[in-house]
């Protein structure tokens, strides 16, 4: 009798070991599977990333491209046209404007060079201007830039014109030919005693 109960015993111990062992075992494969799982998802979600920041690469590669290798805008791919604003009043100026009359970009920097009517001398930069003239400003085709001349009249003793030339400024700051700019709007004539220009500028001045 002892040894049929101690038989049993060992049997039954043996029999709970190996259930136990089995569930450890199951519950491995659950988490290893479920771990797995993550990985999965984690590898989808960096591949959708990767893509996606790829994509935005390109995009941006391909909108600066259309710039690359712009050349220097020249007088004859340019429509250059002034406005007499403000006449007589404080703020009085010529609007100047350029766009890219051509079928590529170009760039162009500085400020124009500038005679008034029959004065052959060049107009100084304004030294109340905003810095950063050196920038290149590129002009997609149909695209406007912005100077403007400011006019001083001190009421004796100034010049009278309606008309002026400018000529644009490489990146070293020599100028280029002179062309003759359209006047327009009703009040072409002005009168000066001093005048300066101001940088080109994707906004236009005394836009107020």
């Amino acid at each position: 009798m002892r040894t049929s109960r101690i038989r049993t015993t060992a049997l039954a111990a043996v029999t709970a070991a190996l259930a136990l062992g089995l569930t450890a075992c199951g519950g491995a494969d659950g988490d290893s599977k479920a771990a797995g799982g993550n990985n999965a998802a984690g590898t989808a979600q960096s591949r959708s990333a990767s893509d996606g920041d790829g994509k935005g690469a390109a995009e941006q590669i391909e909108s600066k491209s259309t710039t690359v290798g712009a050349q220097q805008c020249r007088g004859d791919e340019l429509l250059v046209t002034a406005v007499h604003r403000f006449a007589g009043q404080q703020g009085d100026h010529l609007l100047v404007t350029a766009s890219n009359e051509g079928t590529k970009p170009c760039w162009i920097t500085s400020y124009p060079a500038v005679k008034l009517g029959d004065d052959a001398r060049v107009l100084p930069h304004s030294k109340k201007d905003n810095p950063g003239g050196d920038k290149r400003i590129t002009l997609r085709p149909g695209g406007k830039v912005y100077s403007a001349v400011n006019l001083f009249d001190y009421g004796s003793r100034h010049q009278t014109a309606q008309s002026l030339a400018i000529a644009l400024r490489g990146a070293d700051g020599h100028q280029n030919p002179y062309y003759s700019v359209v006047m327009k709007g009703e009040k072409q004539r002005f009168s000066w005693n001093e005048a300066d220009v101001l940088n080109w500028s994707t906004e236009k001045p005394y836009d107020f």
